[in-house]
């Protein structure tokens, strides 16, 4: 029998309009380095990930440089100009270019390109919670935060209780063949994990960790690039 292999996938095809940049947020430099290859490296580093493909747009004109200037990347990452105007589409499109190379399954781990605090270790720890689960799962952080749901002037109408709430990171990691039908099913979801719990199942929370987080403002620049000095 043979054992099922584990695929990364990375949609990239994002503008990130709302950091104000002259280029694409993945590919804004971080600490050395576009925040893309940050996450390309972490995965493309791990033997147990089989190969890494990162969705790009069509006209993407950063993704080639990227990778030139990267070569121990080089037989480990295929670029897919597939990409769609969301992300559900982007994985999707994703999803559909590599059915000759994914069996059924086959484990799929999708993961934000502007997430570059990714450390092998969380790969890992996501990769042995999930392996033996039917379903499926991902990394989370439980909410440790006072919520506030506002009202429509912005003034606090009430707390909501935080327990059993978890804030949903990446990388998501499904089955293949399940991802697929999910994500095909779905009106338009902004993560992996809602469209297979669309479908009544339920992933697994895999608690993951604080430098895991995704940049999205300008502020947050300097924060991961704390982290990925070590000096957070």
């Amino acid at each position: 029998m043979i054992s099922p292999r584990h695929f990364a996938l990375i949609p990239a095809a994002g503008v990130g309009a709302r950091m104000g940049a002259q280029c694409p947020k993945q590919y804004l430099p971080l600490a050395g380095k576009p925040m893309l290859l940050h996450v390309l490296d972490t995965f493309a580093a791990s033997s147990a990930i089989a190969h890494v493909y990162v969705v790009v747009s069509a006209d993407d004109g950063y993704i080639d440089d990227a990778l030139a200037a990267a070569p121990q990347l080089a037989g480990r990452v295929t670029v897919l100009r597939e990409g769609g105007p969301t992300r559900h589409r982007s994985v999707l499109n994703g999803l559909q270019a590599i059915r000759a190379q994914a069996a059924d399954d086959d484990w799929v781990l999708v993961h934000d390109a502007a997430r570059p605090g990714l450390t092998p270790d969380l790969v890992a720890r996501l990769m042995a919670a999930v392996r033996d689960d039917p379903v499926g799962g991902l990394l989370a952080l439980p909410v440790v935060d006072t919520l506030k749901r506002s009202d429509a002037e912005g003034r606090a109408e009430a707390t909501v209780p935080r327990e059993r709430l978890w804030a949903a990171q990446t990388p998501q990691m499904f089955r293949y063949a399940l991802l697929r039908r999910a994500l095909e099913q779905a009106v338009e979801v902004t993560d992996e994990a809602s469209a297979v719990e669309a479908l009544g199942m339920r992933p697994k929370l895999v608690e993951g960790g604080p430098r895991n987080f995704k940049i999205t403002l300008a502020h947050d620049v300097a924060l991961a690039e704390l982290y990925l000095k070590g000096q957070a």
